[in-house]
């Protein structure tokens, strides 16, 4: 915010005052312009009416200060110094850390709605279930078995150690880097942040400028909820993202594109700092037609449309069906799609919008491609004004398009056709390895096949994005969709390092180990 400060010079003879006087007006604002004009008006009898009076607008700006490298710098020491201290280690820190972050999600759950609701039209049901939920639930599960989880696993030790015993340590790796993203910018910046706590780090978290409404409600409750010693947010864009990966972090995670990615790898590379990448690629939907329709649908549209207007990494991108069953399936899908948003999806609440017009732009672009826009068999329509797309089938595109070579994020759907499930095989394969993969069949040796020759992040039979809210699965990419994973106790196992520690006392000692001169052999070990 700058500091900026208005000063009216008033004409005498217009407004009628003996003199010309100056009066200050100071106040704050986001924007840095310096000069604004508008017509004087004065009052009288009647009303108000314009005259001849003189206005001049003085602007005193105080730029916001820059973070740039230094600040930066700045940051990660004092983040360290707390986390040296040795504070962050200790179970009571990262329980009081934990249900801060509790008190915090129940406390201000309204804004956390209305935050996600200004940057993305996030309907307020699908916030709870999406996000809010989840984060409640990441915490729950923490505070539950964190004391299990900082147990010292036992192992077994070997003759050659006899007599010994061994235990693996989870310690925290010291302070860690959260690069959020702006689709479920609540969840994604949380979920990695209770993680890195529960094992003990210091943190700083940097969410999506894209989602600003979000970010600035995170910066705030952060510093209101939580101790900022060990746990800071830096709100910013390119610039501040840059100067934060100069630093020498001990983790970073980034949740975004692979393009970005490859940035932050880059980055962490000279530091030899290791990442875990959460990126995403062509999510395919294999759908057989021994199954039941209804419930498929519903299962298809809720991994789609009705998860952010398929603006999320795990969501279906494209289906794979026979060109026996397609007809049937786009039926049912049309029909399932007005039981969700009714007969006109514009106009629906309960439909997230595009987050931005950028956005927006790409994927009409994907839609307009000659000999893509003609294979839309239902849906469409689009409002640049309101940021919004209605749900879109297209029915056969060409391989080739863009629409089936980029990941689409957003509310099309291609249907691509083959002659049978068994060639669908094929067709995911010749893409980048996808974050999730999903099959719909009754057919057991087909769902086998599947799991066996279809490599994915993430895998699901007979429904899609669900498994993500399994405490027990890792969740996390592979090859272009990313790298290491995260989630329950998979978070702890992520910001933590696994130390190997051999105890061994002086007995059982033997002069066979050592090699030594032959008149030290003839004398006794004590």
């Amino acid at each position: 915010m700058e500091s900026i400060t208005f000063q009216l010079l008033r004409d005498h003879s217009a407004v009628g005052f003996g003199a010309n006087r100056a009066f200050s007006y100071r106040f704050t604002r986001k924007s840095n312009q310096t000069r604004v004009s508008f017509p004087k008006l004065i009052r009288t009898s009647s009303g108000f009416r314009s005259c001849s009076a003189t206005l001049s607008l003085i602007v005193e700006v105080e730029e916001k200060p820059k973070f740039d490298a230094d600040k930066a710098a700045l940051l990660v020491k004092e983040v360290r110094k707390s986390f040296n201290s040795g504070k962050t280690r200790s179970y009571e820190w990262r329980v009081s850390q934990l249900k801060s972050i509790e008190k915090m999600v129940e406390e201000k759950e309204m804004e956390i709605t209305e935050a996600l609701y200004k940057d993305l039209s996030k309907p307020a049901f699908e916030a709870f279930i999406s996000e809010i939920s989840q984060v409640k639930s990441s915490c729950k599960l923490a505070l539950k078995e964190l004391s299990s989880w900082m147990i010292p696993e036992k192992v077994k030790t070997s003759l050659t150690t006899y007599p010994s015993s061994a235990e693996i340590v989870s310690e925290p790796l010291g302070v860690v880097l959260v690069i959020s993203t702006w689709n479920f910018p609540f969840l994604l910046s949380l979920d990695p942040v209770i993680g890195a706590i529960s094992a003990g780090n210091a943190v700083v978290l940097k969410p999506s400028e894209i989602a600003p409404a979000t970010s600035l409600l995170l910066s705030n409750l952060v510093q209101e909820y939580l101790d900022n010693s060990a746990i800071r947010v830096v709100e910013g864009a390119v610039d501040e993202t840059t100067a934060l990966l100069a630093q020498k972090w001990d983790k970073i995670l980034y949740t975004g594109s692979a393009r970005v990615a490859r940035i932050v790898m880059a980055a962490a590379a000279k530091h030899l700092t290791p990442v875990i990448l959460e990126l995403g690629g062509k999510c395919p939907a294999v759908v057989d037609s021994n199954i039941d329709i209804q419930v498929a649908v519903r299962r298809i549209i809720a991994g789609k449309w009705a998860c952010n207007n398929g603006q999320a990494c795990i969501g279906v991108d494209y289906i794979i069906t026979t060109n026996a069953f397609a007809p049937k399936l786009i039926h049912s899908l049309r029909h399932g799609l007005e039981q969700f948003f009714g007969k006109d999806p514009m106009k629906s609440k309960d439909i997230s919008r595009i987050v931005s017009s950028s956005h927006f732009a790409r994927l009409v672009k994907l839609l307009d491609e000659e000999n893509v826009s003609d294979k839309v068999v239902f849906g469409g329509q689009r409002d640049e004004n309101q940021l919004k797309i209605a749900p879109t089938i297209l029915l056969d595109v060409p391989e080739d398009s863009l629409i089936m070579q980029e990941e689409i994020f957003g509310p099309l759907m291609p249907i691509y056709t083959v002659e049978n499930l068994e060639d669908s095989f094929e067709v995911i394969n010749s893409k980048q390895k996808p974050l999730a993969a999903y099959l719909f069949t009754n057919d057991e040796q087909l769902k086998k096949d599947f799991v066996q020759n279809i490599s994915s992040g993430g895998m699901l039979i007979n429904d899609t994005i669900i498994h993500v809210a399994t405490e027990g699965l890792p969740f996390g990419g592979v090859g272009e969709s990313g790298m290491g994973s995260y989630h329950g106790k998979f978070s702890f196992d992520a910001f933590s390092h696994k130390k190997a520690v051999l105890y061994r006392s002086f007995a059982g000692d033997t002069s066979i180990r050592y090699v030594l001169h032959n008149e030290y052999m003839m004398l006794p070990m004590h």
